[in-house]
């Protein structure tokens, strides 16, 4: 378990960390999500030990990170894949890993296969390319088989089938009732792994809840509605009181109600004989649904192509 009380963190007059409360629990994988220059990294090493808090504290298992004999077997992390000397190799740099920790060499050869880089555990990882890399962190993250784990941005630079693998891995680590927190810009994937999610914006926190009460509480959705007389169907709702708008696009037009029941209304205009060619709920995803909450926090934000031709 993970557990932050008024934890804060300044550079000068740059208050990186606002004070912020949260615990992440064992059994269930828990994303950390926010804008660059939120605090997501920064919260992460003062975690690790890697940063003093300036006010506050963070907590692994009751103690602090420090303060453990054997830190590698009770928390494994992985904030930078490319810290690793270039002239070792994947092996070597596994084995002083292991013999730092008192963790036995034949752990090597299972986190290796497990990442799938056992064919080229000799290789120098200067040669690795940034998909292997993430592989070979992950595996010094296991290394001592932690009960938690800390992963920052793990799916970068891999292809779809490592993506899918750290999804699963994720996954499975908190099946086995593990402490699990994944920090990831990659939303659809964020969307698949997390059970809960701490939304984190300007070092303040703006949301710690499960993912389904996040989606209920920041996603909107509506009913789409698609039939060939846009307005008898229109007329039927409006005379329920329910709101229908009009929307033009490339597929066509259609209808839009917000947060409306998709059952009713395909009930109540097959009553009143209109004919549906479709009726979808349509949801907002996961990426929608930080947006809007985080519009106001971003700190480096694009402008649009228009605007910065003008």
């Amino acid at each position: 378990m993970i557990h932050a009380q008024g934890l804060t963190k300044r550079y000068g007059a740059k208050t990186a960390v606002d004070g912020i409360d949260f615990t992440v629990e064992p059994g269930r994988v828990t994303g950390f999500l926010g804008p660059n220059g939120a605090g997501k990294s920064t919260t992460m090493r003062m975690i690790l030990g890697l940063d003093a808090p300036t006010s506050g504290s963070v907590t692994v298992n009751g103690h602090a990170y420090a303060r453990s004999s054997a830190p590698l077997r009770e928390i494994g992390a992985l904030l930078e894949a490319h810290a690793v000397h270039p002239g070792r190799s994947a092996r070597q740099h596994l084995r002083w890993l292991a013999a730092s920790n008192g963790i036995a060499t034949t752990r090597v050869g299972e986190v290796l296969e497990l990442v799938g880089l056992d064919a080229v555990g000799a290789q120098r990882a200067g040669r690795f390319s940034l998909g292997m890399g993430q592989r070979l962190g992950i595996a010094a993250a296991l290394l001592g088989d932690p009960g938690v784990v800390v992963l920052d941005e793990p799916v970068n630079g891999l292809d779809p089938e490592g993506i899918r693998w750290v999804r699963h891995l994720a996954r499975q680590l908190a099946d086995e009732g593990r402490t699990v927190f994944v920090s990831s810009h990659l939303m659809s994937e964020m969307a698949l792994m997390a059970d809960h999610l701490i939304v984190i914006g300007r070092g303040r926190i703006l949301a710690d809840c499960s993912m389904a009460s996040f989606m209920a509480d920041h996603a909107a959705s509506y009913v789409r509605v698609k039939t060939a007389d846009l307005g008898a169907a229109r007329d039927v709702l409006l005379d329920v009181g329910l709101e229908a708008m009009r929307h033009d696009g490339e597929t066509g037009s259609e209808l839009r109600l917000p947060g409306s029941d998709p059952a009713f209304v395909g009930e109540l205009l097959g009553r009143r004989g209109v004919l549906l060619h479709e009726l979808t709920l349509v949801r907002s995803s996961l990426e929608d649904a930080f947006m809007e909450l985080t519009a106001d926090s971003v700190e480096y934000a694009a402008g649009d192509r228009e605007e910065v031709a003008a």
